[in-house]
């Protein structure tokens, strides 16, 4: 629940959180006549996206701010979707426009129905908020179309509910994404128009623009600015893979990027040691560390990215699950956070077990609550595939499948 492309190559990508990078297709006539091979999928960028995944879920679940510092997942995954918005462009702007958001809208939607449906049934009204009225009916629309930030309550129901009273805030927390990336696909013909022009200006203005709004120097309240600022603290990872995509990287010398990579992120701890949240270390609450640092790591990835048509190795293993996850990225992303807080009233349940009533066992269960959670959030988020994932089929225009891990593929190419 977001790549490195050789210029010009490849096929169209589904939503946003990245697809594969695929190698050129052979002539026809190459295996037999008028057949062409398929494109291999890149499985170092699956590999990616999967950890990428994997990362948001294990911070939303623990909040370990040094997760920010491991993996910049957001950075990277809004790198390799700027990529893929690249490739695209070599077609008409406004049919690509239009694929991305197709893609984007449907599974959105049935999140929305399922949030919103809760959200009304546990008696929040939209219009008596206190920034509501017309106003909090009208932000429903981002909840259709997320060009801004839907409304939600802050607190609903009783702390001692089924629920924590803040579902709502965490089950709308990973909305700023599909936000950003939407503002990102409809400026991308004109970011890239600029990156063929001026590379090194466009490149650089995003960080340029968080040193400005990322830092205080200039405010822009409310949500506008949560908006502006999310755009400048990624937009240099969204070019960056203009950069890749285009070729400008493989230009420069491997040594020399990596050496003012290097800088660059150590600039963005610099300025992370001196501007500590209340989560310390982490870089979300501190953008141009977050922009400055993920800028950085992008770029190395970028430049070490190796192409992998099978995974090599022990990696070998965990094929099926990658692949699943960059089949239902989208699923994954949006359903996270609400399978987390559905952990919760599950092990509760385990209290009232009779062999549960010793204190000893009261206290090892509180001792390890986080990580029977994680444990358990992972069947949660497969059966939110089985349920939702198949609406990301129909958005791309494919034939429906319930659990797409590349089994059947093999199957068939076996077959053959």
């Amino acid at each position: 629940m977001t790549q490195g492309y050789p210029t010009g190559t490849g096929t169209t990508p589904s939503f946003g959180v990245p697809r594969q990078r695929t190698e050129e297709p052979p002539a026809a006539g190459a295996g037999g006549p008028g057949r062409t091979k398929k494109p291999a999928r890149d499985r170092y960028l699956d590999l990616l996206r999967s950890i990428a995944l994997v990362r948001v879920v294990v911070y939303h679940l623990f909040g370990w701010a040094w997760l920010t510092v491991l993996f910049p997942s957001m950075g990277v995954m809004f790198a390799l979707a700027g990529s893929l918005m690249a490739r695209s462009l070599n077609r008409p702007a406004w049919g690509v426009i239009k694929s991305r958001i197709r893609r984007l809208l449907p599974p959105l939607w049935a999140f929305s129905a399922v949030v919103l449906a809760l959200m009304l049934a546990g008696g929040w009204n939209p219009a008596k908020e206190p920034e509501g009225g017309t106003w909090g009916l009208i932000g429903l629309v981002n909840y259709v179309i997320p060009i801004g930030a839907p409304p939600y309550p802050w607190h609903l129901g009783s702390p001692s509910g089924l629920l924590d009273d803040t579902w709502a805030v965490q089950a709308a927390g990973p909305l700023w994404y599909l936000r950003a990336y939407l503002w990102f696909v409809l400026a991308s013909p004109l970011l890239l128009w600029a990156f063929r022009r001026l590379p090194w200006v466009t490149l650089g203005a995003p960080l340029a623009l968080t040193a400005v709004v990322g830092t205080g120097l200039v405010k822009i309240p409310g949500e506008t600015g949560n908006a502006v600022t999310d755009f400048a603290v990624y937009g240099g990872c969204w070019v960056l893979g203009f950069a890749h995509q285009e070729g400008l990287l493989k230009q420069i010398p491997r040594y020399l990027a990596v050496s003012c990579a290097s800088l660059l992120m150590a600039f963005g701890l610099w300025w992370a040691s001196g501007h500590l949240g209340a989560d310390g270390w982490d870089l979300n609450d501190i953008p141009l560390a977050q922009a400055t640092w993920s800028f950085g790591f992008v770029v190395i990835l970028l430049q070490y990215s190796p192409s992998w048509q099978e995974l090599p190795g022990r990696l070998a293993k965990w094929d099926k699950l990658i692949t699943l996850s960059n089949n239902r990225a989208v699923t994954i992303y949006l359903w996270h956070n609400m399978l987390i807080m559905a952990t919760v009233p599950l092990i509760d349940l385990a209290y009232g077990l009779p062999f549960m009533q010793d204190e000893r066992a009261t206290a090892a269960l509180d001792s390890t609550y986080t990580l029977w959670m994680f444990w358990l959030v992972w069947p949660l988020i497969g059966l939110a595939v089985l349920t939702f994932g198949w609406i990301e089929d129909l958005a791309a225009k494919r034939r429906p499948r319930l659990w797409p891990n590349g089994t059947a593929r093999k199957q068939g190419a076996r077959a053959r």
